[in-house]
């Protein structure tokens, strides 16, 4: 194997794949990265043995072949060549790759590719479209809400489902830490109606936003029993599913809730965010106290004092006192882009469900503490 690239096109290339890579593994050729070059590009493949990326960058190929290298350590070594470099890489089969860079002559030891492992191979039952933006929205208005909690480990990821809501089918992102819950739905996409219900993996859902980020092409997901391939660009990423049932989250999600409040949200996160930090750091508690068109907020802290802040809202359904978790409070309140908040509530010790006045499309319920 020999070609040449650009340093800024394997760069970011080698940034999206490595990530992928444990840092610590017993296993050695997990912490390498696959480069199989041909035809005038070179693919870049690394793997966890749960989730696998490969993705496919322009190449002058003189020769083509395949190797495996210790990722990190090519990523580290391209990071740092001048911007602009020409970078050609050599592979014998000699048990070595070298680099060549400008003055720069580096050489790494190869494991064979033979031992590398390939989970992006199989059928896939369901296919579907789905655009780069509303991928992108789905995930960053639920992903904080997944549990890291490894018992529940159907908690640690998102709920990916066919849903209905006022008789129409939507694609529905679902997550859950069993104090929060975010959902948020968009159009069903073409092809979708069929599918499973499926958990996508923390992991997963990090990778895959960090690698839309800067896409405005449709993502194209393929979905099998047990995994789900996510499609874009010059980039393919595979994952295993999580092997469990998520719960019936609709259970949760309360219907009676009759006390509306109206907020501005800016104003309400940063008065949360003021008189929490006077809370105590374990149980980062807030009060709300509401009375017909006002809002107080308070906290207190043995060793830290005590802090209250007030607010004018829309609200007519007489006094209520609620507690939150006010990190909670501030995690839902940045998933709402539009200036207004609505909180439907209950009582002290039943759920809230707190909505973006201008989007119906997201909904999150928050589990009220004692304070």
């Amino acid at each position: 194997m020999k070609l040449t690239i650009e340093r800024a096109d394997l760069l970011r290339s080698l940034g999206h794949v490595q990530s992928v890579v444990e840092r610590r593994n017993t296993i050695p050729i997990l912490s390498n990265v696959k480069i199989d070059a041909a035809d005038g590009t070179v693919a870049l493949n690394a793997t966890d043995m749960d989730l696998d990326i490969v993705e496919t960058v322009t190449a002058v190929v003189t020769s083509s072949g395949a190797t495996t290298v210790h990722a990190l350590t090519l990523y580290e070594i391209v990071r740092k060549l001048p911007d602009g470099a020409q970078i050609e890489l050599e592979s014998q089969g000699d048990g070595k790759l070298f680099l060549r860079s400008g003055r720069a002559r580096i050489e790494f030891p190869v494991l064979p590719t033979e031992d590398f492992p390939i989970l992006s191979s199989g059928k896939y039952a369901h296919n579907f479209k789905i655009s780069a933006a509303d991928l992108r929205g789905m995930i960053d208005r639920t992903r904080f809400a997944i549990s890291t909690e490894e018992t529940r480990y159907y908690l640690n990821g998102i709920y990916l489902h066919v849903a209905e809501r006022d008789k129409t089918k939507v694609l529905r992102a679902v997550s859950t830490d069993g104090h929060r819950l975010a959902s948020v739905e968009v159009a069903l996409p073409k092809g979708a109606a069929g599918m499973p219900g499926v958990i996508v993996p923390r992991k997963t859902v990090q990778e895959i936003r960090k690698l839309i980020d800067e896409t405005g092409d449709d993502v194209e997901i393929s979905l099998s029993d047990a995994k789900i391939r996510f499609a874009f660009d010059d980039a393919v990423l595979t994952s295993k599913l999580i092997d469990g049932t998520f719960p019936d989250y609709q259970r949760v999600i309360p219907a009676g809730n009759d006390k509306v409040m109206k907020v501005d949200c800016k104003a309400f996160a940063n008065k949360v965010d003021l008189v929490s930090a006077i809370s105590s750091e374990k149980s980062r508690a807030v009060k709300l106290r509401l009375s017909n068109g006002s809002l107080a907020l308070s906290a207190s802290n043995a060793e830290s004092g005590a802090a209250e802040e007030e607010l004018d809202v829309d609200y007519d359904s007489g006094e209520l006192e609620i507690g939150f978790n006010s990190a909670y409070l501030l995690d839902i309140a940045r998933q709402i882009d539009g200036g207004t908040a609505v909180f439907n509530m209950n009582d002290a010790a039943s759920p809230t469900i707190i909505r973006d006045a201008e989007d119906d499309n997201a909904l999150y319920v928050l589990m009220p503490m004692r304070v």
